[in-house]
């Protein structure tokens, strides 16, 4: 039998909002895994105490912007649209029906103004302080990577601009290791001078006329973008550790030292580093061996032309510290050159009737040039690991981990892309998209 439901919308009834909100909600689990009171001691100096009208609830406007976050709404207004009609969202923030939601221009002008970065760095490490705490963070490895975020610019607007060349921060390490070698050898030490002042050397950079902080990033033949990255760490769970964000052009491994040092100087129980292709780098490799910890790296694919013997191929003696070819020729040893590699030359006389000449080498006087770096047993020491079963099941973590963080984070979070411009304000925004990351997860747990 047909029924026609009555209409109920003008009925007027009492309800109670604890009860309206399901008891295993997302809300409720992280309402009960943090304190949201320690937000106060973050964010009390930047509002005066005796003066001026009052203020929004500071703990209000911090969990609108992790709603924002945790449930990947796409902006402050969609968000503050969600709360008004969401009893989940109300009562998290402490609302009743009745309550007034802020406007989001009110949210959106503390993070953007009232708030320091400290403030954002500050709740990041409240909630990955708090899975401490509980115990949800496993250090003994720790996997480090970037990804790109697409910028809020558009591609065809830009400029080209000159731009200093930024010293490696293992740079004057380098030239004193190369200058020790060179003296022993009987060579003269280089000297900045010899160089040009190299600290002063400039490179054509393109540069976007909407928001100068980002940079050109290429990936494979077609996509060309303005972007951001981000340099994370996580650990085995999958709770982020530590991040660095930078213009989209900046290579991973010029990153690599702050988030390491950062991540490594809070948790000291760090035996290993799985990082990608990118970072297999002899300084890298040094670094995190020196200070007692395996680097657990991939396969990289030697660069060679095609038809020519592959790098491999030609042995490196250490005892007698020359080369050997796969002709079982000797390269001895010749110079150490500015960039910290050794130079092994072949004798022109022998190669010039070798019957793998072809393969080996076309350049006119028939000699083979091999070049080793100084630092090069470290990468040796990563391949040795890299075979073994600890550095094999390490590396194959990173599918689980910071790859997933990664995917996560963009089809869930909303970090595909940023609406925001300017590298702080995108760093703000993407240390709150983990601070929700990580709490959401540590809430699931607990």
């Amino acid at each position: 039998m047909l029924e026609r439901s009555e209409n109920k919308r003008r009925e007027v009834q009492m309800f109670d909002l604890e009860a309206l909100v399901p008891k295993n909600h997302l809300v409720r689990k992280i309402d009960k895994a943090v304190n949201f009171e320690e937000i106060y001691p973050m964010v009390e100096k930047y509002y005066c105490q005796d003066n001026g009208r009052p203020a929004v609830d500071p703990v209000v406007l911090v969990k609108m912007v992790l709603l924002q976050h945790l449930f990947g709404i796409s902006s402050l207004r969609k968000t503050v649209e969600e709360i008004n009609v969401n009893v989940a969202y109300r009562w998290f923030l402490g609302f009743n029906f009745s309550s007034t939601v802020p406007h989001f221009a009110t949210v959106s002008y503390a993070f953007a103004t009232r708030f320091p970065s400290v403030v954002f760095e500050e709740i990041f490490s409240w909630i990955l302080e708090s899975a401490v705490r509980k115990g949800f963070i496993n250090e003994k490895t720790i996997f480090i990577d970037g990804t790109h975020i697409k910028a809020s610019a558009n591609k065809h607007k830009r400029r080209k601009e000159l731009a200093l060349k930024t010293a490696r921060i293992y740079d004057k390490q380098l030239r004193e290791e190369i200058n020790k070698e060179r003296i022993e050898e009987g060579k003269k030490p280089f000297d900045d001078e010899d160089e040009g002042n190299g600290s002063m050397e400039t490179k054509e950079i393109t540069v976007s006329t909407v928001d100068p902080d980002c940079g050109l990033f290429r990936k494979g033949e077609h996509k060309v973008e303005f972007a951001y990255t981000a340099h994370v760490a996580c650990d085995k769970n999958n709770f982020v550790l530590g991040c660095e964000v930078t213009a989209g052009n900046v290579h991973d491994s010029r990153v690599f030292d702050q988030v390491y040092d950062k991540v490594t100087g809070i948790f000291k129980a760090v035996e290993t580093v799985a990082v990608d292709a990118a970072y297999k780098t002899p300084w890298i490799c040094k670094k995190v061996q020196q200070e007692g910890r395996h680097v657990s790296t991939p396969y990289k694919r030697p660069m060679s032309k095609k038809g020519f013997f592959k790098p491999y191929e030609y042995v490196y003696d250490e005892h007698y510290n020359c080369i050997l070819c796969p002709n079982n020729q000797v390269l001895a040893y010749s110079a150490t050159n500015r960039q910290g590699y050794r130079e092994y030359k072949s004798n022109p006389a022998i190669c010039k009737n070798c019957s793998y000449l072809s393969q080996c080498t076309h350049s006119k006087n028939h000699q083979k040039v091999v070049t080793r770096h100084i630092w090069e047993k470290h990468i040796d020491q990563a391949e040795d690991f890299r075979h073994s079963p600890e550095g094999k099941e390490s590396y194959g973590l990173r599918s689980k981990t910071i790859e997933r963080v990664f995917a996560d984070a963009k089809e869930k979070h909303g970090m595909r892309y940023t609406t925001l411009r300017g590298l702080e304000r995108v760093t703000n925004s993407i240390k709150l998209i983990f601070a929700a990351m990580n709490l959401k997860k540590m809430a699931m747990w607990a």
